[in-house]
């Protein structure tokens, strides 16, 4: 990201109270996204190593998430968020505490109340937060207890999966509309197939080649290879009457293998997340489920398989 990133974080004793101040590289509807649905939430509200695990969410007012934080070993601290008031994509707030795994408060633990407002700048999104505690005491205990440091680790975690989860969707599909195109898997020569077809067809590639060394690092995961870096990760080819063709590399060091069997999906683009989900739930009935439908990386909301007939499928609602 190359926009510098407001962070203030300040402790008012005097009134019981926390405020952060912090801006995304975003805009409002991803970053609100980003904290309401279950799925991100789980990829960046733990501090590493320990990771967030959704048990239920019900984002609504009256409703609830129940959450654990596990460490490596598997040891669970469990939460409760009662969400009060909503103003989509503007604020909302919500009570905040400890429980068990059955949602039973725990009472020797603080609580306290989160109020977020949400302001868009384009394509940046500040987020005021300000968190209300009863008493000195309870505030104290969950700064003792490492608050400002793990919240800033998950709010870092948020940057890196804003940085990757949204790169592609800025440079591939720029609406909504529904559209079908042919995937493509190949065991390292995209590149040089997809400039095969790009003779025969007679046309160009849409926003270039991407590559795999263009994902940012991650320090939980070894250093890809060189190699691996210089291999397609997405390319896309007009062809005829409006088609797409689209491919990526599968490589071998990412436990890939590409046969005659798996080397070609037909690949959907819904208009909504809704009829993605619908779509996939219908199709993979009686199949066999490669990757069940969820928020990825590269800003889709994506799941692929194999339906009943030994046909393969993609499903990819692009988030705009």
């Amino acid at each position: 990201m190359n926009k510098a990133i407001l962070f203030n974080f300040n402790v008012d004793k005097a009134n019981n109270q926390i405020k952060v101040e912090r801006s995304f590289d975003a805009p409002i509807d991803l970053v609100w996204s980003a904290w309401t649905e279950a799925e991100i939430l789980d990829q960046w509200w733990a501090p590493k190593p320990w990771t967030a695990q959704t048990k239920s969410m019900d984002f609504r007012e009256g409703g609830h998430w129940h959450y654990a934080m596990v460490s490596p070993e598997g040891e669970k601290h469990w939460g409760m968020v009662d969400y009060i008031k909503i103003i989509p994509q503007e604020f909302f707030s919500a009570l905040d505490g400890f429980c068990d795994e059955d949602g039973n408060p725990n009472a020797s633990l603080p609580r306290n109340k989160w109020e977020n407002n949400f302001s868009g700048q384009g394509e940046e999104t500040l987020v005021n937060i300000l968190l209300s505690f009863d008493t000195l005491e309870d505030l104290e205990k969950i700064i003792d207890m490492g608050f400002k440091e793990g919240f800033t680790a998950g709010l870092e975690n948020l940057d890196q999966y804003i940085e990757s989860q949204f790169r592609l969707r800025k440079q591939n599909k720029t609406n909504n509309m529904a559209r079908v195109a042919s995937y493509l898997n190949f065991q390292g020569n995209t590149e040089e197939a997809f400039n095969f077809y790009k003779k025969a067809f007679k046309s160009e590639f849409i926003n270039g080649i991407q590559r795999f060394g263009e994902v940012p690092a991650d320090p939980n995961q070894p250093p890809m290879a060189e190699s691996v870096k210089k291999m397609v990760l997405h390319i896309e080819l007009p062809i005829l009457g409006g088609h797409i063709l689209m491919g990526t590399d599968a490589p071998k060091e990412f436990g890939m293998t590409v046969n005659k069997g798996n080397n070609m999906h037909i690949n959907l683009e819904p208009e909504s997340k809704e009829e993605a989900k619908r779509l996939f739930d219908e199709l993979s009935e009686g199949g066999v489920v490669e990757m069940p439908i969820q928020e990825m990386f590269w800003g889709a909301y994506y799941g692929s398989f194999q339906d009943k007939y030994g046909i393969n499928w993609m499903i990819n609602f692009q988030n705009n």
